[in-house]
């Protein structure tokens, strides 16, 4: 009986509270015309990208305790990354690389970033970068999406 009681008075809430309100819900619409048995069609590859640059850029957030990503900006614990893609591993002028990053003779490419972000002490044994694994795939794409982006 006490169970019942407070269902009521629970139900009773509710519905006092929904009569009362003003409030529409929100209403979102979409219209797509395509010929009846035509695929839909996939977001524009550019929207793609750019999808996958905000994501890397928010991502990004986790690198920014060592590393910045700005034009003419001082490095700080890492190396500045703008301009990364292309760079031959280990020249930014000014920055103190440890030895094995220097002698690596690595250039900055969506390859080889992902394989140092994944392992970087497993790809380039000696390097200073020990704080700065990427384990997840999809994180690692998007970061090195914003660093491309950044370069061009």
């Amino acid at each position: 009986m006490h169970n019942k009681a407070f269902l009521t008075a629970g139900l009773l809430t509710v519905m006092v509270t929904a009569c009362g309100s003003t409030e529409q819900p929100a209403v979102i619409e979409q219209i797509v015309v395509r010929e009846p048995g035509a695929a839909a069609a996939a977001p524009a590859v550019a929207e793609q990208a750019m999808d996958l640059v905000a994501v890397g850029e928010d991502a990004f957030q986790m690198c920014t305790g060592c590393h910045v990503n700005e034009a003419g900006a001082s490095s700080t614990a890492g190396p500045n990354l703008h301009g990364v893609f292309g760079r031959v591993a280990g020249s930014l002028e000014g920055y103190p690389y440890s030895d094995a990053l220097a002698a690596s003779e690595m250039t900055w490419d969506d390859a080889t970033l992902d394989r140092y972000l994944a392992d970087p002490t497993g790809t380039v044994p000696g390097t200073d970068m020990m704080a700065g694994t990427v384990r997840d795939a999809e994180t690692r794409a998007a970061i090195i999406a914003y660093l491309a982006n950044a370069s061009e």
